[in-house]
């Protein structure tokens, strides 16, 4: 077991936890609030499992999950939005259970956490399926492109995992304003695929003839 990678991986890890119950603990005023121990245990401790797979299976990969550092200006903006994003919509969240200005009802947010599963699911498959998977955009050497399984239906079906993972988030917290916030998101992705298809296109050989196969970025037969 490569122990730095795991050093880098449990700093990370506990520095998400931390930081996210600092976003909506704290502005909610209490402990008390469900729906953010909720959304804690959807998202860490899958996260958690995951990251031992991958460390112990394909410990690669989990370094690239690891590296955030972005290299294009239009993906920098595109990630700092995003950040800004999440420290908004978790703020919010946290100030509209502490001060009752909306309400979610419970089904709602009971289905959006079979959603949000599901995305991890998605996510998860994804991982399987492409090797090549990093978290900034680039072409690595040795790349080929990947059209099967989900590939084969999407090009981005990483993104089309976050869409659901994102935007069932501020349901599970219970709040329509968090959620008008994360509203944000689809339009920030696209953005984002855009500037990475132009990238892989120039870059990546097959890519353009993959484009022509596969006529959808995130949702079959809508976009």
């Amino acid at each position: 077991m490569d122990k730095q990678l795991l050093k880098q991986a449990l700093t990370k890890f506990f520095a998400g936890v931390i930081l996210m119950g600092l976003l909506l603990f704290l502005p909610a005023g209490t402990w008390q609030y469900p729906g953010a121990w909720l959304l804690c245990g959807l998202l860490f401790v899958p996260m958690f499992a995951a990251g031992l797979v991958m460390l112990k299976k394909a410990p690669d990969l989990l370094r690239k999950r690891l590296d955030a550092k972005e290299k294009l200006g239009t993906q920098k903006a595109v990630i700092g939005l995003s950040a800004l994003m999440f420290v908004g919509g978790f703020v919010l969240a946290g100030l509209d259970f502490r001060f009752g200005w909306t309400r979610v009802p419970l089904w709602l947010t009971l289905v959006a956490a079979v959603l949000f599963l599901a995305g991890y699911g998605l996510f998860a498959e994804v991982l399987r399926e492409n090797a090549w998977l990093s978290r900034t955009v680039e072409v690595q050497q040795g790349q080929q492109v990947v059209d099967t399984g989900l590939y084969g239906l999407v090009r981005h079906p990483m993104y089309s995992a976050t869409l659901l993972l994102f935007l069932a988030m501020p349901l599970i917290l219970g709040s329509w304003l968090s959620f008008l916030v994360f509203l944000i998101y689809p339009p920030t992705i696209v953005k984002r695929l855009k500037s990475e298809e132009e990238l892989l296109k120039r870059e990546l050989l097959g890519y353009e003839t993959y484009c022509e196969k596969v006529k959808y970025c995130l949702i079959p037969y809508i976009y």
